[in-house]
């Protein structure tokens, strides 16, 4: 391990606090404010002065901050920062339905549950990461106390360059914390100030394992009552000082400065400058992986490195800055026409460049002039090896910007073809004979289903994209720039795009004879609760082993990742519909709460967010993840087995050379690039990255490492189904496509007094029910009722269980939607709604009631009624998907969150962003025209 030492570097420390809020009542306020927040900012900037790594004119504190305000406090900090660069938030946090973004909520934050700006005045955590990563500092450190911010996890993710960032969260993903006692610290912070108080150096690595050690013998629970667990996130290694109190008083001596040079501070010695030189890092510069990071000493200019010419000297500064900037997101959400949102849309962004002065000098403009049009093609990717020649011992040579190759992959293979990438960049195959590069690389991920589909049939407008605010699927703004290469984790991805390719393609893929690896997609199971021997372990349907799994441990579960997304999750489904069980048999072998996790990597990156899943959940995912790892906590994590089911095609990464119609400006140059590139991949040092990451050789089935043994990995198991074709692709993803319908979905609309200012706009009850009809199609059946107690019935029928036209639907939920002056009564109307969608005869159509209410009506339900809709809920097999539209209406214990987990749906109340959660959930049910 290496740890940075920052001090006698510029080092900058954010500490937001955000204690007041603007706007606390319902219906769009946040939850309210937090007193003890100030106590936290107070007491972390005393004690981070006191530690010796920063200077009191190197911490600043933004107390109740503005959106506007936090921006430029963030990019100063930024700007200024070259050694360590620590940014701290208390405050709200919020997240949306899916959990793949983090809201930071600033004073002037609000809520409006279903619009488009989910949470106004509030930082989306990928916007702070894009800010961040301008800054040349060495390292930088997060630190989030919020609620939600185990969420931050996942956007850490899209980085392209994630070894400078340090990620310290204070509870695992999807919890609320409580802030404690309003006169004291919140109790995560209380316990961050006591540890960085402590004499000694104190190191992120060390700290953060502490902050779990402290935690968890303080027994505190989240809101949802589980245990609570702080989280952190860094790459192997990367460590940085962030505390050195003294252990004794100091006593002035004319030594010690001599002593302590690291100590010394540049302001106090006018003739010395810090050390200029990038840090060394193994894979960006060819240093040996052990060649340590010393602690930073001034020294003069004289004896720093030769300096390069003027001509090229003058980029050193936008290019320390463009390093670090973010790569495209690699798991992203649902869009238009194929269902995923476009993540270039969200990461295509510079960013806040500042003031001029700062960020907007001439030169910098220049700059990203140049790379928008020859580099990055359309927007901001992690640019590998941009700066090629330009620095270290190279400077001399005046070497050009290199030609800038953009290599696609699958999102579980991008940690390893970019791995390759970085080794390959400083390589003798990638320098010319004058000492400088060949050429950079660029390496992105996107959505399997999504490449396919561009290959195939959006080639033109990936070309030329359409209009990005109203194009449905533009592959520039949801998969990224053209790519000159393309690896996808499947031959049988090649033979789907040219099988139904567009006679008008303007891209030829031309596809390599062979794979460069081969890695088999296992079921990886809790050893506790694995096959005991290699009889179970292989040779059997997966369905069998899902089988055999439930009867060893009845509280065992199976996930999978998203079929739609990588290649690993299609592979698996291609197993799970082998068998002779129906489609929708299968598909509850899998069944998960909420949406699948969108990579294998990400899957098991969750599953150690609550023990009790990680213990009894086995994962579907590809053989090489359980040696490479994932990046998360390895202490939290449970070992596992990997089981091989006979009937699942493994992964099979293949090189796919990328043709675009009058791209011919330097073919030449590209074309060497890319074939020195694949010559490499296919030689000793390409198959040493593939050993080194756990892939086995494509026809021989060993492993490329056969020294190194892998805990839970059989050196060679029994005949699998080795490689998957074109049909059974197809065929699985058409499947899984139709497994979710045609459905039938029942809304029970509260239409009591209580609901009047619950009642107009798109955060209203009406409003929310309307957005989720975008997840119903022409096959689906729907039906409305008015839930309130006139007299007769306990509801009104306002659209008949049947198909409609989305437009009609709307026109008559308008004209009779309306608010009544009487109760409602949960119980009846409820036991009304199971009876209606009892399934009669082979009807086995999906079928969910959703139920959107303030709560009032359920919170005054008896005992002896809310027992009623228990039992009818667990009896009907039909899933209730509850809104609430208050705050806490689903805290645990609550009625509606009762009878949402009981009938196996979820409750969503205002911190869930229920407009978007509501049209998901009834998606998942329906055949969806959004």
């Amino acid at each position: 391990m290496i740890r940075l030492d920052p001090r006698g570097l510029p080092n900058r420390a954010l500490l937001v606090g955000v204690s007041e809020y603007d706007l606390t009542e319902p219906p769009h306020g946040v939850p309210g404010d937090l007193p003890a927040v100030k106590h936290n900012v107070n007491r972390l900037r005393e004690v981070l002065s006191h530690g010796r790594v920063f200077g009191e004119h190197e911490i600043t504190v933004a107390r109740s901050p503005s959106l506007e305000h936090f921006e430029r406090a963030l990019l100063s900090a930024a700007a200024e920062a070259k050694g360590v660069l620590l940014l701290y938030f208390a405050g709200h946090g919020a997240i949306p339905s899916a959990g793949d973004e983090l809201f930071l909520q600033m004073r002037n934050a609000s809520v409006v549950a279903g619009g488009h700006a989910v949470f106004p005045g509030a930082e989306p955590f990928t916007t702070v990461l894009t800010m961040l990563a301008t800054s040349p500092a060495r390292r930088i450190v997060v630190i989030l106390d919020c609620c939600f911010a185990g969420n931050a996890a996942w956007v850490r993710e899209t980085l392209s360059d994630k070894h400078r960032l340090l990620l310290m969260m204070s509870v695992q993903a999807n919890h609320r914390i409580d802030a404690g006692d309003p006169r004291t610290p919140t109790p995560y912070t209380a316990e961050l100030v006591r540890l960085l108080d402590e004499e000694g150096g104190t190191g992120f690595l060390d700290l953060a394992e502490r902050m779990r050690e402290r935690m968890a013998a303080r027994g505190l629970s989240t809101v949802r009552g589980d245990a609570w667990e702080p989280q952190w996130r860094a790459e192997p290694g990367e460590d940085v000082l962030l505390a050195a109190k003294p252990r004794a008083p100091e006593r002035e001596t004319p030594e010690s400065p001599a002593e302590h040079p690291a100590e010394s501070s540049p302001e106090k010695h006018p003739g010395a400058a810090p050390d200029p030189r990038p840090d060394p890092h193994p894979k960006r510069t060819g240093a040996d992986p052990d060649t340590p990071v010393p602690a930073p000493v001034p020294v003069p200019d004289a004896a720093g490195p030769p300096r390069a010419p003027r001509s090229v000297r003058f980029l050193d500064r936008p290019l320390d800055r463009l390093r670090g900037l973010p790569g495209k997101d690699p798991t992203g959400r649902r869009t238009g026409g194929t269902g995923r949102t476009g993540r270039w849309g969200r990461w295509g962004r510079w960013g806040h460049w500042g003031r001029r002065g700062r960020w907007g000098t001439p030169w910098t403009v220049l700059l990203l002039g140049l790379l928008s049009l020859g580099l990055l093609a359309a927007g901001t990717y992690g640019v590998i090896g941009l700066v090629g020649h330009l620095r270290g011992g190279d400077t001399a040579t005046g070497c050009v910007p290199p030609l800038e190759l953009r290599v696609l992959t699958d999102p579980d293979l991008e940690p390893t073809i970019r791995a390759a990438a970085d080794a390959h960049l400083t390589s003798a195959a990638n320098t010319l004979d004058n000492g400088c590069r060949r050429a950079g690389i660029t390496v992105y991920s996107a959505g399997s289903s999504d490449v396919v589909t561009a290959l195939r049939k959006q080639t033109e407008a990936w070309r030329e994209p359409h209009d990005v605010d109203t194009a449905r699927f533009n592959p520039q703004r949801d998969v990224g720039p053209q790519p000159d290469i393309w690896i996808p984790a499947s031959r049988a991805d090649v033979a789907r795009v040219v099988e139904g390719q567009d006679t008008d393609a303007v891209a030829v893929p031309e596809a390599a004879d062979e794979p460069l690896a081969y890695s088999p997609v296992v079921l990886a199971v809790p050893q506790a609760i694995a096959a005991e021997d290699l009889e179970g372990r292989t040779g059997l349907p997966l369905t069998r082993m899902i089988e055999q799994l439930s009867e060893r441990d009845e509280k065992a579960a199976v996930r999978r990742p998203d079929p739609e997304f990588t290649d690993a999750g299609l592979l698996a489904t291609i197993g799970l519909y082998g068998s002779d069980v129906p489609v929708g048999t299968a598909e509850r072998l899998v069944a998960q709460q909420g949406p699948p996790s969108p990579t294998a990597a990400e899957l098991l990156c969750t599953l150690p967010d609550k023990e009790e899943v990680d213990d009894h959940t086995a994962a579907l995912v590809p053989e090489f993840l359980m040696r490479s790892g994932v990046g998360c906590d390895s202490t939290t994590r449970t070992p596992r087995m990997a089981q091989y089911p006979m009937d699942v095609p493994g992964m099979a990464p293949v090189f796919v050379r990328v043709r675009w119609q009058g791209a011919d400006r330097d073919e030449e140059a590209r074309d060497a690039s890319a074939a020195a590139f694949q010559d490499w991949l296919t030689g000793e040092q390409g198959e040493a990255v593939f050993a080194e990451e756990g892939f086995r050789r494509p026809y021989e089935w060993e492993l490329m490492d056969r020294d190194t043994e892998v805990d839970g990995v059989l050196a060679a198991p029994s005949v699998l189904e080795r490689f998957a074709g074109r049909d059974a692709m197809e065929a699985a993803l058409k499947k899984y496509k139709e497994a979710g319908g045609p459905g039938r979905v029942l809304y029970l609309l509260d239409s009591s007094g209580s609901m009047t200012d619950l009642w107009e706009g798109p955060g209203g009850g009406p409003g929310l029910l309307k957005q989720s009809l975008g997840g119903l199609g022409g096959r689906d059946e729907y039906g409305v009722w008015a839930v309130a107690d006139t007299g007769g019935r306990p509801y009104e029928t306002l659209l008949p269980l049947d198909s409609h036209r989305r437009a009609d639907a709307e026109r008559t939920l308008d004209a009779r939607a309306r608010v009544r002056d009487a109760e409602a009564d949960p119980r009846d109307a409820l036991g009304d709604a199971f009876d209606t969608l009892e399934p009669s005869g082979t009807d086995s159509r999906p079928r969910m009631i959703v139920y959107i209410t303030d709560g009032e009506d359920s919170d005054q339900l008896s005992r002896d009624h809310l027992d009623d809709i228990l039992s009818g809920a667990r009896t009907s097999d039909v899933p209730v998907t509850v809104v609430s539209l208050t705050n806490g209406g689903c805290d645990p214990d609550r009625p509606d969150r009762r009878i949402a987990d009981v009938s196996g749906g979820r409750c969503l109340d205002s911190g869930d962003d229920p407009g978007t959660a509501l049209r998901d959930e009834v998606a998942r049910t329906g055949t969806g025209e959004e």
